[in-house]
């Protein structure tokens, strides 16, 4: 019986930041014994929120996912990385693109991309209400990526 072809390893983004990594667990799985793409989608927001949050410094919401895209499947025991950067700065909003890559259990090194998205975020006052974001410095560098 021949072995199934290897799925070609990606290159990690040099053009957007590593925000954060996390592990999935069993608890996390459907039916299938692959991970709930609506884990992965929360996991998503919280990474999606790393770097909108230095420039709205304070409260802000998720208002909009235009896109999500499950490239493949995310399986237990997978080493997840979430890169972003941010692709549009607003009055009140930060639109931020992610990239998830797994290191599969067990090929660690080697790099899948499997899920990508597009999140905007807003800055909101006190009553939940959007808000425009304060003034960047001129000596602070926006984040990765902003235009």
């Amino acid at each position: 019986m021949s072995q199934p072809a290897a799925r070609p390893t990606s290159e990690l983004p040099a053009n957007k930041e590593l925000v954060m990594k996390v592990i999935p667990m069993p608890a996390d799985t459907n039916a299938n014994g692959d991970i709930f793409g609506g884990w992965v989608m929360a996991q998503v927001d919280l990474a999606g929120a790393v770097l909108p949050a230095r420039v709205v410094q304070g409260r802000m919401a998720t208002v909009a996912v235009k896109e999500f895209i499950f490239k493949q499947p995310v399986r237990v025991g997978d080493i997840l990385s979430f890169y972003s950067s941010v692709v549009r700065l607003g009055r009140t909003s930060v639109t931020v693109d992610v990239e998830v890559y797994a290191e599969r259990f067990g090929a660690q090194g080697r790099y899948a991309k499997v899920t990508e998205a597009l999140l905007t975020y807003v800055a909101i006052d006190a009553n939940g209400k959007p808000r425009p974001i304060p003034p960047q410095p001129a000596s602070d560098p926006l984040p990765a990526g902003a235009a």
